[in-house]
């Protein structure tokens, strides 16, 4: 038995979005800067997908731009922002951004500016007033995550978002683990900028877009041909971009039921693991992604033995054949704490026994019960090994 949890890494193709980029690979696969039959067929599509893309958070189809994926999403937001200005400004994030966030602000204090990185509480959320409280006369972007991909917590986007807004500064979301998910309308959500990444839900890796709220100037770090609204040069992969398109619809029609489904699922697994000592659950239970499940292991008592860390599990996890991941790192063969644990105020210990579980399309109230049982299992098998204590 195979139960595939690691959701949030990345999501199966689906049969629909495969056939469209297969239609577009052996039909349509004309340049679509070009103006003859061919490559107006393959515009045609391109389009086609901006507006499906469009409508998944209830955007204008101008204001999408094509990516490949979260990452250049985010770098383009950063960066793009950054650009327009001669001298260094002040960026303020959140101390729990992915590192498609995290690394542009360290490349942006290389060069100059001053970053602010905002503290969150053991649910690993920003509090507005902070955000009030970080805002200098040369702050001129907000980028905050809106659904941290490790601990599954969702940030107060509109209040922060009314925030930035208030004082003329433009605020950018990573929406990655959001879309597709849970409903976004830019319309009423006070946001300039907003990322979002294909396989997520369900479209083709290397396929993404950046919303990029009409009016808002963004300085590209391509130069080329000009395409993507003279943002993103390249021919665009257009197949790529129709199975992106074509996902985004089916996400947006599903949500209305597969959410619900979700949350249902995501919180009994959390009920059956609530007997479990050794695990702590991270993040908020409420504010909190609808497929998402996290612990953290309880630190050990015996220094002497081989630490059981959240990599551990994932490889006892995967030779009882359920994919899972963990959020600490590995660099050059030394284990890293995670560094979304440690802004909650874990300590690094404990940091090293972080664990997540994401649920999708597949995951059955079965599966559910049977990684329950599973992984209770292997705590048992391994608590000679690391005797744990509470907390």
């Amino acid at each position: 038995m195979q139960i595939y949890l690691d959701y949030s890494a990345t999501t199966p193709t689906r049969t629909e979005a495969i056939a469209a980029m297969q239609a577009v690979l052996t039909q349509q696969w004309g340049n679509p800067s070009s103006l003859h039959e061919w490559g107006q067929r393959a515009a045609t599509v391109l389009e086609r997908s901006r507006s499906q893309v469009a409508h998944l958070i209830n955007a204008p189809p101008e204001s999408i731009i094509f990516t490949s994926g979260g990452t250049e999403a985010n770098n383009m937001a950063i960066m793009g922002v950054a650009r327009c200005y001669s001298t260094p400004q002040h960026l303020i994030i959140s101390s729990v951004e992915h590192s498609a966030i995290a690394e542009p602000a360290k490349l942006l204090e290389k060069w100059g500016w001053e970053v602010t990185r905002l503290p969150v509480d053991g649910l690993g959320r920003v509090h507005p007033l902070d955000l009030q409280a970080a805002i200098q006369p040369n702050t001129v972007l907000v980028s905050v995550i809106y659904g941290q991909s490790e601990i599954g917590s969702l940030q107060p986007v509109e209040a922060l978002g009314k925030i930035a807004r208030s004082q003329g500064i433009l605020f950018h979301t990573d929406a990655v683990q959001v879309a597709g998910r849970i409903a976004i309308d830019v319309q009423s959500l006070p946001v300039d900028l907003l990322s979002l990444s294909g396989h997520k839900f369900y479209g083709p890796q290397g396929s993404g877009a950046l919303y990029v709220k009409p009016g808002v100037e963004l300085e590209p770090f391509l130069g080329g041909g000009g395409q993507e609204m003279k943002l993103r040069s390249g021919t665009q992969a257009v197949p790529v971009i129709a199975g992106l398109g074509v996902a985004a619809e089916l996400a947006l029609e599903e949500m209305v039921t597969e959410t619900p489904r979700l949350i249902q699922l995501r919180d009994r697994l959390f009920d059956l693991m609530a007997d479990v000592p050794a695990l702590i659950p991270t993040g908020d239970r409420i504010h909190r992604l609808p497929h998402h499940v996290s612990f953290c292991l309880k630190p050990q008592t015996d220094q002497s033995s081989s630490p059981v860390t959240g990599k551990t599990l994932v490889r006892q996890m995967n030779l009882a054949g359920i994919g899972i991941s963990a959020g600490s790192a590995c660099h050059s063969g030394k284990l890293s704490p995670s560094p979304i644990l440690l802004a909650m105020g874990y300590d690094e210990k404990t940091a090293l026994g972080g664990i997540r579980l994401t649920l999708g399309r597949n995951t059955t109230e079965a599966d559910i019960d049977w990684t329950a049982m599973v992984l209770k299992q292997i705590l048992q098998r391994l608590k000679p090994l690391a005797v744990v204590v509470t907390v």
